[in-house]
């Protein structure tokens, strides 16, 4: 069950229709989520991350170059109105604070980890923009599930304190990736906060799709990568740009301890065909192994284990490509958890378009 999204590139914001939720994003990456909301009927007026080749891949994938290298904790309304072109109005907040200081993969997490800070920043934004801006409808924030364990679990609940007090209803809940189109099995926190004067409804989880999607299904098609030492004299790549990889070196490689499905020492995890993918992570020494156990992963192949469509493009370094891919949320759960969204706003205005993608 190969699943490809339709074209994704927004038009010139000129020719924007105003009826679109504008949305903001903040700590944004390279758009895995933004995508998702802007496949679900939303428009991403404003989008912000501190790291530049995130900020070059949103942009080179986008038509009107949304996307903004900044400190999210030091925005002010100036500057969002500068970026936008005139007042910005957004009707919600969506965001994947840095989450590697929660993440079980960190060992040398530490109680003053500056990272940890990151999850009241996007509130207090998000929440500054709601008493002194406009009124939103929503505010999304994704995580590990960790940020909600029983000691990272009082930060997040003293932010959902904030958010109760201000008007908000709040839902989290462990969204799992594999059952919403997407190769991989991947556990994420996903909040939901619906502004209670504005929106009726509960929140629902969005139904799960019937089938699994395997790695077979996600990569199976594709030819060899080009590895590292061949990219720069390569005139084209086979399949995609981001379709590279290093070269083999490990023995591991070449003597038969790799066997598909399974994970060998610490560092190394070999992919089976006809399961879902271990979760798309490769910080912390993980080495993801092809199921014919012969080489790593390539960009793009973790890209199709992510749910990215195929026009999509990474840029910068492939150190940097492959943290923009691992630390993205999944465009198809993205599209999903918005389309939820979208249909609670706008219960008797859902757009052709959207209406589409939700039977798709």
């Amino acid at each position: 069950m190969r699943i490809i999204s339709g074209n994704f590139m927004s038009k010139d914001r000129k020719d924007l229709k105003r009826a679109k939720p504008l949305v903001l994003s903040l700590f944004c990456g390279c758009g895995g989520l933004d995508l998702g909301f802007e496949q679900a009927g939303f428009e991403v007026g404003l989008a912000y991350d501190l790291r530049a080749p995130a900020i070059e891949s949103y942009n080179y994938n986008r038509a009107t170059n949304s996307g903004f290298v900044r400190d999210v904790g030091r925005i002010k309304f100036a500057d969002l109105d500068s970026d936008f072109g005139r007042e910005f109005v957004p009707k919600g907040v969506i965001g994947g604070p840095p989450c590697q200081s929660f993440s079980r993969g960190n060992s040398s997490k530490t109680e003053d980890d500056p990272r940890r800070a990151m999850v009241r920043v996007f509130f207090s934004l998000a929440l500054k923009i709601h008493r002194s801006r406009s009124e939103l409808d929503f505010i999304v924030m994704e995580n590990v599930p960790e940020v909600a364990s029983a000691e990272e679990g009082k930060l997040l609940q003293t932010e959902i304190n904030r958010l109760e007090r201000a008007g908000f209803r709040v839902s989290k809940h462990i969204y799992n990736a594999k059952n919403y189109g997407v190769a991989q099995n991947r556990r994420r926190l996903i909040l939901v906060a619906l502004n209670r004067s504005r929106l009726a409804r509960e929140w629902i989880i969005p139904p799960v799709t019937e089938d699994l999607c395997t790695v077979r299904d996600a990569i199976g098609n594709l030819k060899e990568p080009v590895y590292f030492e061949d990219a720069k004299k390569a005139d084209t790549y086979p399949e995609h740009p981001n379709h590279w990889c290093m070269t083999p070196r490990s023995s591991k490689f070449f003597n038969n301890q790799l066997k598909p499905g399974r994970s060998t020492g610490r560092s190394f995890k070999s992919l089976a065909w006809d399961k879902p993918s271990y979760t798309v992570s490769y910080g912390h020494r993980e080495v993801h192994v092809h199921p014919r156990c012969n080489r790593r992963l390539s960009v793009f192949e973790a890209m199709r284990l992510q749910g990215f469509p195929d026009e999509f493009v990474l840029k910068g370094t492939m150190s940097a490509q492959f943290s923009q891919v691992s630390e993205a949320v999944p465009p198809p759960l993205a599209k999903a958890i918005a389309l939820r969204i979208f249909q609670s706003i706008s219960p008797e205005d859902v757009s052709d378009a959207s209406a589409k993608i939700a039977a798709e």
